[in-house]
């Protein structure tokens, strides 16, 4: 008998309709190769745990995904999957994005026999960031919108950070001062740079 989680029942009913057989699917298919996987919801997504971390589905506006924790392990022996995306098959607007029902299995049950052997993930070390300098632009403009200052102050270092590095790795001053306008707006609605995902 499958461990399912009825909240990942609700999940994928709320889900978009393209995302809701995408959804479906991979579940189905996870709980095929690996019987004892238990689900439960980690970051307000669809988790699949056996003897650890599996992986897990998400749905987006616009798209899903299915992620394997250890999916830098899982590249050496599947080297289609990709390595550097969330979702190890990429953005998954239909079923025909996804690979055959056997090769997911195949994958699922390299992803479960990692566990099995308790292999464990080499957490890299993140080197130390320089101190974060909010540019003279983006004061400016925090200055002249008090919700949007007050929602930057109150961000902790990463989610100002965010808006930092998305604003100064702009290409052209046009896109710089598209991407300030957008910046403030979200701000003053009290929304972090990656509202969409969170």
């Amino acid at each position: 008998m499958p461990k399912t989680d009825p909240r990942i029942d609700a999940y994928i009913r709320k889900a978009q309709p393209f995302a809701q057989p995408i959804l479906t699917h991979l579940r189905k298919v996870v709980h095929t190769a690996c019987p004892d996987v238990e689900e439960t919801l980690k970051w307000r997504h669809p988790t699949f745990m056996y003897k650890g971390m599996l992986g897990g589905i998400a749905a987006f506006k616009q798209h899903a995904t299915f992620g394997f924790w250890k999916h830098s392990l899982l590249v050496k022996q599947f080297p289609k999957i990709e390595k550097d995306a969330w979702g190890q098959f990429g953005r998954l607007t239909s079923l025909s994005d996804l690979p055959d029902e056997k090769t997911i299995v195949r994958i699922v049950k390299a992803a479960a026999a990692l566990n099995d052997a308790g292999v464990k993930l080499e957490r890299m070390k993140s080197a130390a960031r320089p101190p974060l300098k909010t540019p003279a632009d983006l004061v400016s403009a925090l200055t002249k919108n008090k919700k949007a200052r007050e929602t930057y102050q109150a961000f902790p270092p990463s989610k100002k950070r965010d808006y930092v590095e998305w604003l100064t790795e702009a290409k052209s001053p046009d896109t710089r001062a598209r991407r300030l306008e957008t910046a403030i707006g979200w701000m003053a609605e009290g929304k972090s740079r990656n509202w969409k995902y969170e």
